[in-house]
């Protein structure tokens, strides 16, 4: 799990300035123990995004509003 959270963390540095996915929410806020927890489960770095995509979508869609 150790690699795959450096893998999906380097993903994330790789594409911080997406504006379409939320990465820098990656980058900025979560913490290894959260990426694992959102992540559970995944056995490649395609999985972990996945299942991540809903929790970034939920922080693209508040960003949203606030503007």
């Amino acid at each position: 799990m150790k690699d795959l959270i450096q893998e999906f963390k380097a993903h994330a540095m790789e594409n911080y300035g997406d504006p379409n996915y939320g990465w820098d929410y990656v980058v900025e806020c979560w913490s290894d123990e959260y990426i694992a927890e959102v992540i559970e489960g995944a056995k490649n770095l395609k999985e972990a995004i996945d299942k991540a995509s809903g929790a970034l979508s939920y922080f693209r869609d508040i960003e949203a509003t606030a503007w």
